[in-house]
């Protein structure tokens, strides 16, 4: 089961909240997709949370945009920032990319975001979002939401 973002803000918003600014507070972050032979590749890539989608825009012929053409998974990791104190936690997400065949939603898309042309255009279906952080410095926590289930918080020390 897959939801594109604004299902997941609507059945989550605190935790939509969280997520999105961390990605909000860097411009560039890590995307993991497929390559041919099964193995991972990781690229940056920039991502913009408009119109209830998290859209992942990309330059022609770029190698992450064939992965995702020919298998749409993908893994993307927030910007951690400088240093190792995580600040907000570190915050994934994983779905499947579709691109954007609707010329419409490309051409608000551009309008908002006024990206360099020509270039494609995902939009996300999410699987799991997840952030992991530190409490108190004491316990790891991992809150983890898969679609259709309730934010589940996981405790360590």
């Amino acid at each position: 089961m897959t939801v594109n973002w604004a299902a997941f803000v609507a059945v989550e918003p605190e935790f939509a909240g969280i997520v999105e600014a961390r990605f909000g507070a860097f411009t560039h972050h890590v995307l993991a997709t497929l390559r041919r032979d099964g193995s991972p590749r990781t690229s940056g890539l920039e991502v913009r949370f408009l119109g209830g989608e998290l859209w992942l825009g990309m330059m022609p012929g770029s190698l992450k945009v064939l992965d995702l053409r020919r298998d749409p998974r993908f893994a993307l990791q927030a910007n951690l920032g400088e240093g190792t104190g995580m600040g907000g936690g570190d915050v994934r997400i994983a779905g499947r990319a579709v691109e954007a065949a609707d010329g419409a939603a490309k051409a608000a898309y551009v309008k908002e975001v006024e990206p360099p042309q020509p270039f494609h255009l995902f939009r996300t279906e999410l699987t799991e979002v997840v952030r992991t952080y530190v409490e108190d410095d004491t316990y790891l926590v991992a809150q983890v939401w898969t679609p259709g289930e309730s934010v589940r918080t996981l405790k360590r020390t």
